[in-house]
């Protein structure tokens, strides 16, 4: 089974219990497999050309060709989940100091998964706000950018009402985070410092400081597909995500289809019932045997 994000966060046992209720928020975050790398960046070995082989004939040779290959440079970025509670909101709650702390670390901590997951799809595109703190720019590129032009089906949809379905193969020689630093989600324990209002007044306030760097490992273009375009009039159908996967490699079988409500919904009314009573499909699982993953973090306001 593979290793993922949640199985190595969850080793750090400062915050661990925080991590795995928050975690839950985006599954894209919790599902995916992870990688560990003792730095902040790593290298990837791609080969972009097979060798040419051929028959030849007895008493002639051929010539020695090797396979064509490339180093890939790639760095994690920062999470910054620290987080500052007036040391006087922390003293008059009836829950107790340390409880105040836990809870806004635990917001944080969903607020970082929650833009993780939106990451993953929209990387650093400026048209919405994809990141933590709204800063796309400062995180990794994500699906929307890695995606090649083959396995794309396109509903023709138009207008601000947009989605799309996603079809991922996982691993190494598919798609998966890599954390630096060992995987180390970096804390210390809380401590008061001096902060500023808006109107740079000071006060004490108990600084709680998280930190962790994580990237987006894309072997190659031929792991991801996309259904684009998908809109209230240009519905999602199975015949949708059987022409995806038909444009996939024949050796790949993505592990998980990504999708809105609003596009799971669309696929449960496209099904007739066929149960003796006449009552409606239910919500489907899977599609040809592909988990149906339900997420937040993909928009049904995309632009493009």
């Amino acid at each position: 089974m593979a290793i993922t994000l949640l199985d190595i966060t969850k080793q750090n046992e400062s915050i661990g219990d925080l991590i795995e209720d928050d975690l839950v928020a985006a599954p894209e975050v919790a599902i995916l497999p992870a990688r560990t790398i003792a730095g902040y960046m790593y290298k990837t070995l791609h080969r972009s050309a097979l060798p040419v082989v051929g028959f030849r004939d007895l008493n002639e040779g051929v010539a020695a060709v090797q396979s064509t290959w490339l180093n890939r440079i790639h760095e994690t970025r920062t999470v910054d989940a620290s987080s500052e509670v007036d040391t006087q909101v922390a003293a008059q709650s009836e829950d107790g100091v340390d409880v105040v702390l836990a809870r806004e670390a635990s917001g944080m901590l969903e607020a970082a998964y929650r833009g993780l997951g939106s990451q993953f799809y929209y990387g650093t595109a400026t048209t919405v706000e994809t990141s933590i703190a709204g800063q796309p720019l400062k995180g990794f590129q994500g699906l929307n950018q890695l995606v090649g032009s083959t396995i794309v089906v396109d509903k023709l949809g138009t207008g601000s009402a947009r989605s799309s379905v996603w079809a991922v193969k996982f691993g190494e020689k598919g798609v998966q985070w890599v954390m630096g630093n060992g995987g180390m989600i970096s804390t210390d324990d809380p401590r008061i410092v001096r902060v500023t209002d808006s109107n740079s007044n000071p006060y004490d306030a108990w600084r709680t400081p998280i930190t962790f760097n994580i990237g987006l490992q894309v072997c190659n273009t031929n792991v991801l597909g996309r259904i684009k375009n998908i809109t209230a009039a240009a519905t999602l159908d199975d015949d949708d995500i059987f022409n995806l996967l038909s444009l996939f490699p024949a050796a790949i079988m993505p592990d998980a289809l990504f999708m809105t409500r609003r596009s799971l919904e669309q696929l449960r009314a496209s099904r007739t019932a066929t149960n003796p009573s006449g009552s409606p499909a239910g919500n489907p699982d899977n599609v040809a045997g592909i988990p149906i993953i339900v997420t937040d973090s993909i928009l049904d306001t995309e632009d493009a």
